[in-house]
């Protein structure tokens, strides 16, 4: 259990058994009034936001999170297969959990699964991910001078926009947040 006026973004809160990760918070002191904590929260699954009032002395119950080290196998279906790497459990992750991460994600590559209570709830994934270029447009003569963009589609079938001189089978290393070229990368290694 946490105290109201103890959370803090990013916390995963238990809120009528469901998982919600607080997005804002606003402790408000006004005047001579008693002071109460605005906390808004989204669905970990879901997305669905809720916003709550709640009393500096009032209780919620904060998730008990375990991040563990995964190797992404293979999808079935519409699941995707995981293995812990220090248990080989396999652990089946649905689409709806893993969202847009996965274009990001390559067979064999180890991430940061997040279980609660024994069940995979999310990917995390590293900041920046090293990719191989498998289709590239071309690039017209005279266009490198400017800034312009060209099409590119990695690996694992993510679609990018990456400068003019990245050509075929290079590697190039990719924000997973925003899915912005960062720069080139010497292998998969980065």
């Amino acid at each position: 259990m946490v105290k109201a006026v103890d959370v803090r973004k990013g916390m995963v809160l238990v809120l009528d058994g469901e998982l919600y990760v607080v997005t804002d918070f606003e402790h408000i002191a006004p005047g001579n009034w008693r002071a109460i904590n605005q906390i808004k929260c989204k669905h970990l699954i879901t997305g669905t936001v809720k916003q709550m009032r709640k009393g500096s002395s009032e209780d919620l119950e904060e998730a008990y999170l375990d991040k563990r080290t995964c190797s992404y196998l293979y999808k079935d279906g519409d699941q995707y297969v995981f293995m812990d790497t220090e248990t080989f459990d396999q652990h089946h992750l649905g689409e709806d959990l893993v969202g847009d991460a996965m274009k990001w994600v390559k067979e064999n590559q180890e991430v940061e699964v997040t279980f609660h209570e024994g069940q995979p709830i999310t990917v995390n994934l590293p900041t920046a991910v090293v990719l191989q270029v498998t289709e590239a447009e071309m690039a017209v003569k005279g266009d490198s001078v400017t800034n312009d963009k060209k099409g590119a589609v990695l690996e694992t079938g993510a679609e990018i926009r990456v400068p003019m001189y990245i050509k075929e089978g290079e590697y190039v290393k990719v924000n997973t947040e925003t899915g912005e070229f960062l720069g080139r990368a010497k292998g998969p290694e980065g």
